[in-house]
């Protein structure tokens, strides 16, 4: 404790109350801990269709569809239509899965684009991809499970 010495020899305490000030400063976090909105989590909107009782399908050509495997190390292969397809690789970059996808909207009406992903991929590349869908404007898509018939062509893939 501070003490002063009024001259005379008596020593007078200088006490500070400190009860107004926790007050405010209680005050203070009271209001702003009232007044602060969070930040909402961002979220992905993926709609997924109905479930219903008859699987009904529809016939899709070809050159509309492109497939999209995810691989380790950030690789990605993709192919177009089913009947004999040509297995290629690319990355995510800007030159890699976005001009592959930017050339498909530019030469096709309504491109469908598949996504699978073996088991080696990232959550992170899903990410990726459906960011992708959004920058490039692809409007139909759907995430897939990937089936041996994919494991086998990225097997004979010359990658």
């Amino acid at each position: 404790m501070a003490d002063i010495d009024t001259g005379g020899g008596k020593k007078v305490s200088t006490k500070v109350d400190m009860t107004p000030m926790v007050d405010l400063a209680f005050l203070l976090v009271t209001f702003f801990m009232l007044t602060t909105t969070f930040n909402k989590p961002q979220t992905m909107e993926v709609n997924m269709p109905d479930k219903t009782e008859d699987n009904k399908t529809m016939k899709v050509a070809e050159s509309r569809t492109t497939t999209l495997v995810l691989a380790e190390n950030d690789k990605v292969y993709y192919y177009t239509g089913t009947e004999n397809p040509e297995v290629k690789l690319t990355n995510f970059s800007e030159s890699g899965l976005r001009k592959v996808l930017r050339d498909k909207v530019n030469t096709v009406k309504d491109p469908i684009v598949i996504i699978k992903a073996k088991k080696e991929s990232r959550y992170k590349n899903m990410v990726d991809v459906i960011d992708e869908m959004a920058i490039t404007g692809v409007k139909i898509y759907a995430l897939v499970d990937i089936t041996p018939a994919d494991l086998e062509l990225l097997e004979k893939a010359p990658y």
